[in-house]
């Protein structure tokens, strides 16, 4: 990893050491090797956290619709009809279907089949990730 101009200009105005003049380059080009050692490990352990899966999840919050979808259902506290929840949108079956697919692949909303009808509600995640939100406001 390199060092911006910025970073370097950062590090410069932090360091407060008891140098003299003459060792002061030396102390910020060690304060600086730090501080990118620093920033390396930071992005390695960031790096190992990152889940293609959670990545996909925040990906399908993304869309009006299916936020809406599981806001729907946050509101009901219970499973919704797929018949319900078509009117309720005032969208295409197919809209509405596709966009519960997505939120179903993953892991937003589980179904329930009872004879031709379906039913939808939250998962425990999908609870966490609106409680998430929520509570940030």
């Amino acid at each position: 990893m390199q060092a911006s101009t910025e970073l370097k200009r950062l590090v410069a105005e932090e360091i407060a050491c008891g140098c003299n003049e003459s060792e002061l380059d030396e102390c910020r080009e060690a304060d600086l090797e730090e501080r990118l050692s620093t920033l390396e490990s930071y992005r390695h352990e960031a790096e190992d956290r990152v889940d293609p899966a959670d990545i996909r999840t925040m990906s399908k919050l993304g869309d009006e619709t299916r936020f809406t979808i599981l806001r729907v259902l946050q509101t009901a506290d219970s499973e919704l009809c797929f018949c319900e929840l078509t009117p309720l949108l005032s969208l295409s079956q197919s809209a509405v279907s596709h966009a519960l697919a997505d939120l179903r692949d993953v892991g937003l909303v589980q179904r329930r089949k009872d004879g031709r009808w379906r039913y939808y509600q939250l998962t425990d995640r999908a609870e966490a990730i609106l409680d998430a939100l929520d509570g940030t406001r």
